[in-house]
């Protein structure tokens, strides 16, 4: 497999001068499923907007075999899609056929090609049936559902999602789960859900304090009772 994602001595700090990052060395490689976990103000929000190219610091961040800077961006954002914590701040259109539209509207393509993107799109996510309805009138899993949708309209090969379970009750969870383990593509997803990283991720990288301490396999990480105390984390229950 070849890199999807590769940072090299990456280091970023808060504009008060709050070290958030700090020497991150990851590489990701194409049809990865891995799930940054840690204890909240790790740093994973922070480490996956150094993906997306949101903020900068020293080091090198490389997506899809280009370095993140000015020149690269509007390349590197075609490759690299992002789902917000708040699925709301992704769902602003009148309908959602228009919001999982506006994507690749500007990406360029014509009517007729965005309509095919739009249709896969929310037939992937199981909102097919959906495209005429008010975003805010969704539930909470179909608005989660509906995010991930804008960014499948626009065919990254990445896509980065920020606790993408939170606020789902059971069941939308378990049709978040189902929905992104059948997705082909890189999946990088911060989550302080322990059950739900075991779960949808074969490989968890563990940070705390801006630094990452451990990465491995799902089982091997996770199942290490003094390694998850020690950063105020829980065993998941397959592993317990």
């Amino acid at each position: 497999m070849s890199k999807a994602i590769e940072i090299i001595d990456f280091s970023y700090k808060y504009p008060d001068g709050t070290a958030a990052l700090a020497e991150i060395n990851l590489e990701i490689q194409y049809g990865e499923k891995v799930a940054l976990i840690g204890p909240n103000g790790a740093g994973k929000s922070t480490l996956l907007l150094a993906m997306a190219g949101f903020v900068r610091g020293s080091g090198s961040v490389i997506i899809a075999g280009l370095q993140v800077g000015r020149e690269s961006m509007a390349k590197i954002r075609t490759q690299i899609g992002c789902c917000l914590e708040d699925p709301d701040d992704q769902l602003f259109m009148p309908t959602l056929f228009d919001d999982v539209a506006f994507g690749p509207l500007n990406m360029g393509l014509d009517a007729e090609r965005v309509k095919v993107c739009v249709a896969s799109a929310l037939q992937t996510v199981g909102l097919e049936q959906m495209g005429d309805k008010a975003p805010h009138h969704l539930s909470a899993g179909q608005k989660r559902a509906a995010a991930i949708a804008t960014i499948l309209s626009m065919s990254p090969e990445i896509i980065t999602l920020d606790e993408p379970d939170g606020s789902l009750d059971p069941k939308n969870r378990k049709n978040l789960v189902k929905l992104l383990i059948g997705l082909s593509q890189t999946l990088v997803i911060a989550t302080c859900n322990m059950d739900f990283a075991a779960t949808v991720a074969s490989r968890v990288v563990l940070m705390d304090a801006g630094r990452i301490v451990a990465d491995g396999s799902s089982e091997r990480v996770m199942s290490n009772l003094k390694l998850m105390t020690e950063h105020d984390l829980e065993v998941p229950r397959r592993f317990a």
